[in-house]
This record gives C-alpha cells, structure tokens and sequence, in this order.
C-alpha cells in the first residue's frame, strides 16, 4: 500500500496520516518500524493472523486468583502516552522495539481522534505498572503492543481488555503475531483468508467500548480503589516520592487526578471472563 506515508520536509521524520492508517488497518496491513531509531515504517500483512477469541479466552487460575485479590487498579484511556512510550522502552527481554517517534505521533493522533485506547494497570501506590494500546474499528480491535513492570500486570491488562471487548459486543481481537504467551490465554493463527473474513465482518459491525464503564458493578467497584490511590498519589507527590521516581527510571506515572469508576475491579474481570455466551 504505497503512499500511505509522507515525509514533510528532507530529512525530516516520516508522518502517517491517521485516516489512511484506518484504511490500511481496515484492509489488513499495519506499519512496523525496524528499530526504536528508525527513521522510517514498512507495512506488514502477515499470511497468518494471530487472533484471541473473545469469547473463548482462557484465564489462568493464578490470574484469576491475582485479580480477584485487587493488587492493581484498572482504567482506560487515561495515560494513553505513558502507556505507548513503555511499549517502546526497552525491557529485560526486550532490547529493540519497533515503535518509533513515527508510530509514537501517529497513534497518540489516533487516540485523540478517538480510533485509539490504551489500557493501565496500577499498583496501589499510583504507579502505572503495565498496560497495552491497539485500535478500533467497528467491532474490531487491533492490540499493538503491551508492557509490564510488576508481575502480571501486563496479563491484569489483558484480561481487563477481554472483558471490556466481550461486554462491548466486539467480534475480532487481532493480536497481529502469535507467541508463545498469548497462545496460553487461547490464542491461535488463522490463514489470510480466513482473518479477511473475520476482519470484513467485524469492521462493519458497531461495538460499545463504554459499555463496562456504564455497568453499575464496575463504577461501585471502582470508586473506593480509585479514592485509595488518589490519595495515595497525592501523598506520594507531596512527599517528593514520584518525582524522584520519575527522575530515576520514570516507574511513576502518576495523572493530576485518578477519577473515580474509571475502570472495572478485579473481581469484575473475572466475573465477566467466567460468564458464557
């Protein structure tokens, strides 16, 4: 899909036009960077799709057990950058990312426009611990990439995210490639044909994101926990404990204000993942 990128001045850092992203990710494709410093994207149509069933996501008993524990507090959308820059960061595992500033401007656009969310996991003391973006279109939702600095707490987003797109009515989690971690929570590879398949179907159906934010369950489960970290954070930066964090290995994240029932509890999660359709 030629010309779906244009470099503004020479020399100058490659720009992707949001409303052609759409459309790329409406026919198949996704950009990739080679490094973190790449100046440039290529675009990607993998023969086989990694896709996570919706409906048919399997949730570990160790998470579940985690979740319903309330070690993390979950939210949506409310650190959208914070979340994609530790996508990118490196990590034990991880020395090379192929999210660069190109796909760091392009998709903080998106997410503007309203086409691209983020998911947060916090720990009590209102440090962002994990967590994952993707795109939306329709009642397709494109995971791109996930973090995590505490144990499960990328997986805590995961099963945040599930359950937020099975209550939504949503049809395709396409997770892009298959690893070995996803493949423990049921995911699996489909061939070209049949991802386009589920893909045509998907996009042109309608899906409620907001729909767990407007359950009573998830605002009255929300409240108490998001008050507690609130708090907390508030300490935390009156005692100069998140800005000397930030100064170190930026591990605190912390947003002016935690609003109350901006995500679901963990027992909530699990509650909707153990529900069959």
């Amino acid at each position: 899909m030629g010309g779906l990128t244009e470099r503004p001045a020479a020399g100058g850092a490659q720009r992707l036009e949001t409303a052609l992203l759409i459309r790329a990710y409406s026919a198949g494709l996704f950009p990739m960077a080679d490094t973190r410093e790449a100046a440039d994207v290529f675009w990607v149509e993998p023969r086989r799709r990694g896709v996570l069933p919706i409906d048919g996501f399997h949730l570990p008993r160790s998470l579940a057990r985690t979740l319903k524990q309330e070690r993390f507090l979950h939210s949506h959308d409310l650190a959208f950058g914070a979340v994609i820059r530790a996508c990118a960061e490196e990590a034990p595992g991880r020395a090379q990312s192929w999210i660069n500033p190109t796909i760091v401007d392009a998709y903080s656009r998106l997410h503007a426009e309203g086409h691209a969310h983020s998911i947060e996991t916090w720990d009590k003391d209102g440090r962002l611990v994990g967590g994952l973006y993707g795109v939306r279109i329709g009642a397709a939702f494109f995971g791109e990439s996930m973090f995590s600095r505490a144990t499960d707490a990328s997986k805590a987003a995961l099963a945040h995210l599930v359950a937020r797109l099975r209550l939504g009515g949503f049809l395709l989690l396409d997770t892009q490639f298959l690893t070995a971690h996803l493949a423990r929570f049921g995911g699996h590879e489909v061939r070209r044909g049949a991802y386009m398949a589920m893909l045509d179907r998907a996009v042109l159906q309608t899906a409620d994101w907001a729909r767990i934010d407007q359950d009573s369950g998830v605002v009255a489960g929300g409240a108490a926990g998001w008050g507690a970290v609130a708090a907390g954070a508030a300490g935390a930066a009156a005692s100069g404990a998140v800005a000397g964090a930030r100064a170190g290995r930026g591990l605190a994240e912390v947003p002016p204000a935690l609003p109350a029932g901006r995500g679901p509890s963990g027992k909530r999660i699990v509650q909707l993942l153990s529900q069959t359709s």
